[in-house]
Formats: structure tokens, C-alpha cells, sequence
């Protein structure tokens, strides 16, 4: 099996000429760096991850079962957030400032990485639309989208994504880059657009020489997409567009999630390198395991690796959790935590503006089981 690789994205200087301001994508070319020199790769060999040429975690058992060649992962989606709307810019101020800054916003996650990487977390879910800023939300008014309504790129943004694969290639972590979010894919004007959009943001990646990234085309196939080639029925064309997208024999290893509790398609399945499952509305660790069960015996199952990327259920502090049911069943485990209503600033990975220091009860219960599982690692 050919090694797949990874990752990486755009870099871009603020000041545009007027042809940049009308094809952002064109002064992104234009404006980015050449690929320096890279310290990580992250491949997949049958159901394994590997860093470096190793399996992760190798030789390491945990609580009596094996974790080489697993990812614990973290969803950290609001990376490199934005809002263009200016009716709903003013909900995600900082209390200090009184202002919105998603340059602060992505500082200060490249000042934490360093912090979860020695607590053993080895990926982060980032998302160029997002996810809701508020957990969960009926309706999305604001605008979060790394691309312009034609696909392009937006330089502003990929200018942060870079600082924070910068720093994971630094420390040895791998990123799980999604590209669509339900609620903002309408902010493409036509399926060209999300085409054109997965091709340059794929394109940049490979051009910037990044060896550290997963591809996930869209969170949540199955919820509330607008654009059909992002439902359950199309989204494997996507799949397989990036698959094909190679620069000297390199490739990004590619999948797309579902909601909670759901298998992915047959279509899917089949084209993904790797299997994204999610554990919303999952309470019983008993059905996590059952999950990873099912999904090995589908029909179009091929050996490869099984990631939950998000899950906002807890119970750290006790023997039976969705992250432990993951992982015996030999499947990684990704935290999603949000800020609930009446809580603090220190609360929420997902909740804008983000603390993003290990600042919380939830926040420390779930960094204590990485390090507990990893050593450190």
C-alpha cells in the first residue's frame, strides 16, 4: 500500500493589488512562502498511524489495551475563526478588549499547542468554515468561511491555518484539516465553487509541502448541506478528487464524518483512507464500541484507521467512557467541548472567543486521560 501523506496550507501578505482583491486565490498564489523544510509526516499503513515512519504509540498498552497506532485527537475547529458579517461580529468580543481579533484568536492557540502536545495529544480537528460558535445553533447568521463565494481562497485565513500547521509540524502533531461546515457551505455560490474550493485548498497544501495533514471534506455529511456533491449520496467525489490530487508522489489521505451514532455509506467507506465517526448524542460507552464493531463489518470495509473526532461526552473520572470504549475497540478518540449556558470563559474549544489553555475541570479531565494513556508522549 502506497504511503499517503499530509497537509498544508496557504500564506498570504495583508496588502492585495485590485486583480488580488478580484481572485483572492491568485494573490494567495502569489504571496505564499515556499514550502520550508518539514519535521513531521504522517502516513497510514492498514490500521495504523504512523509519525515519522513509526506507529504512534508504539509498544504502549493501556489499561490492558494496545494504543500503537492510534491518533487521540482533540476538536479545535475555531482555529482560525472569523466573522464577515458585521451584524454578528460583536458576539465573539473578548471581554478585556471589548473587540473581536481573529489574530489573537489564533496566537493564542499556537501558544497552547505545546502544552497539549506534552500532555500526550498528538492531532487537532481545524475547520476553514468553523463549527458553531455557540455548541450547537439552529441558525448560523454569521459569516465563517475560508473561501469567497466563487471558491477562492481567502488569503487572511490561510495565513493563520499556516501558523498553526507551522507549529504542528514543529511538534510532531498532526492536523486534520476540515474544509466545509453546515450552515456556512452555502457561502459558495454553486458546486463549481465548492469544487474549485477543494481543489485550491488541497492544491495549497501540497504546494506548501506540509507532510502532517488529514483531510476531512466536511463535517457532518449528512446534516443540513445545501450543496449535493457534499451529502451522504456525492460527497465520495470529493473523496476522490483529492486522492488524485499528487505532488511528486504525494498525496493527502482523505474521509468525511457524519453526525452522531451514524456509519458512514457504503460509497464512502470505500473511498476514505480513513473511517470519521462522531459520538453526539452517544451516551452509552457500550454503543461507542458497538460502532467500531459495525463499521469493521461492513461490507466495504477495508483495513484502516477508525477515528471518532468528536464526541461531547465526558465522564473522565470513571473506568467506562466513550474515550475508553474507543479505544478498546482499538479506535482513537477525538474531545469536543463547547460552552454550556451560564458557563465561563475558561470553558469550550468550540465557544467564541476560545480559551484555549487547558483551563477547566473538563478541559484537565480529558488532558489527564491522554496523558494517562500516552505517558507523554
Amino acid at each position: 500500500m502506497k504511503s499517503p501523506s499530509l497537509l498544508c496550507l496557504l500564506v498570504a501578505l495583508p496588502v492585495l493589488t485590485a486583480g488580488a482583491a478580484r481572485d483572492p486565490s491568485a494573490a494567495a498564489r502569489r504571496t505564499s512562502r515556499p514550502p520550508e523544510p518539514r519535521r513531521t509526516t504522517v502516513a497510514i499503513r492498514s490500521d495504523a498511524f504512523l509519525i515519522n515512519g513509526q506507529p504512534t504509540l508504539k509498544g504502549v498498552t493501556w489499561r490492558g489495551h494496545s494504543v500503537e497506532g492510534l491518533l487521540p485527537n482533540s476538536r479545535m475547529v475555531q482555529g482560525v475563526f472569523d466573522d464577515l458579517n458585521p451584524g454578528t461580529r460583536g458576539r465573539w468580543v473578548y471581554p478585556d478588549t471589548k473587540a473581536w481579533d481573529p489574530a489573537r484568536n489564533t496566537r493564542e492557540f499556537v501558544a497552547a499547542m505545546a502544552e497539549w502536545r506534552r500532555h500526550g495529544l498528538l492531532a487537532v480537528t481545524v475547520n476553514l468554515q468553523g463549527g458553531s460558535p455557540e455548541g450547537y445553533s439552529k441558525d448560523q447568521p454569521w459569516h465563517n468561511s475560508a473561501f469567497a463565494e466563487d471558491g477562492a481562497l481567502r488569503p487572511a485565513y490561510f495565513e493563520r491555518t499556516r501558523q498553526i500547521l507551522d507549529e504542528a509540524d514543529r511538534l510532531g502533531m498532526a492536523v486534520i484539516l476540515g474544509l466545509f461546515y453546515f450552515g456556512q457551505d452555502e457561502r459558495l455560490r454553486d458546486e463549481a465553487a465548492v469544487v474549485r474550493a477543494v481543489d485550491e485548498a488541497a492544491g495549497w497544501v501540497l504546494d506548501q509541502g506540509y507532510r502532517n495533514v488529514l483531510i476531512e471534506i466536511n463535517n457532518e455529511c449528512n446534516v443540513r448541506y445545501d450543496h449535493a456533491v457534499l451529502q451522504p449520496a456525492r460527497v465520495h467525489e470529493l473523496i476522490t478528487r483529492v486522492k488524485r490530487l499528487e505532488r511528486d508522489g504525494r498525496r493527502l489521505p482523505v474521509s468525511t464524518s457524519y453526525g452522531g451514532n451514524t456509519l458512514p455509506d457504503a460509497e464512502v467507506l470505500a473511498a476514505s483512507d480513513f473511517v470519521l465517526l462522531h459520538g453526539n448524542g452517544v451516551s452509552n460507552p457500550d454503543r461507542i464500541a458497538e460502532m467500531v464493531r459495525q463499521t469493521r463489518q461492513l461490507p466495504a470495509f477495508t483495513a484502516k484507521p477508525i477515528v471518532f473526532n468528536e464526541d461531547d461526552h465526558y465522564d473522565f473520572e470513571k473506568p467506562w467512557n466513550n474515550f475508553v470504549a474507543a479505544t478498546s475497540e482499538h479506535a482513537s478518540w477525538g474531545f469536543f467541548d463547547f460552552r454550556r449556558q451560564g458557563e465561563g470563559l475558561e470553558e469550550g474549544y468550540q465557544s467564541v472567543p476560545v480559551n484555549w489553555g487547558i483551563s477547566s475541570a473538563r478541559k484537565r479531565g480529558f488532558f489527564a486521560l491522554v496523558r494517562e494513556m500516552t505517558g507523554g508522549r
